[in-house]
């Protein structure tokens, strides 16, 4: 069977990411790949997947809400392996409210939302592809905050730390 370039892409980032996911929570950060580098609260963590030409590195920060240490979110920044898209993935804990999504403000401002695509073992995956804009707002951004819900009406608020994310977001190979 022979498997396209696109698909081995595709699987090499599917594979970090469950590499990241398999080991659960806001643990799973800190745990997953080697630091490359540190900016502001984001950190660059590198490794090698099974069968990969070159490492896949990643920008990932760990937030918990402040109010309810019990839910945390994983954030995690990447480019494609073929350089031509970018990637949020956000990792949130088991039991958020599916329909209702990912919110996301940056600044303040909303800037949408974003559906879960998968839920695992160790959390529910929000992932979208980031567009120009999104990047350029959380470049300029100073503080971003995700929401979860627990039921329609209840969202829970995560401060994100913007500071490094543009020297850390440009730094990744």
């Amino acid at each position: 069977m022979m498997i396209t370039r696109a698909a081995a892409k595709f699987l090499i980032l599917s594979l970090f990411s469950a590499l990241i996911l398999s080991l659960g929570g806001v643990d799973a950060a800190r745990a997953q790949g080697v630091v490359k580098g540190k900016y502001g609260d984001w950190e660059t963590r590198c490794e090698m997947p099974p069968g990969a030409a070159r490492e896949q590195c990643a920008l990932i920060q760990s937030i918990a809400a402040e109010d309810k240490p019990n839910v945390s979110l994983v954030v995690i920044m990447l480019k494609t392996a073929d350089g031509k898209s970018r990637l949020l993935r956000v990792i949130a804990p088991l039991g958020v409210l599916i329909p209702a999504g990912l919110g996301l403000k940056i600044d303040n401002i909303d800037v949408g939302r974003a559906g879960f695509v998968r839920c695992l073992p160790t959390g529910c995956v929000a992932e979208v592809v980031m567009e120009d804009k999104l990047v350029d707002q959380l470049k300029a951004g100073k503080n971003a905050t995700f929401i979860v819900f627990n039921t329609p009406e209840e969202g829970v608020g995560l401060p994100l730390a913007l500071a490094g994310f543009g020297q850390g977001f440009d730094a990744l190979p």
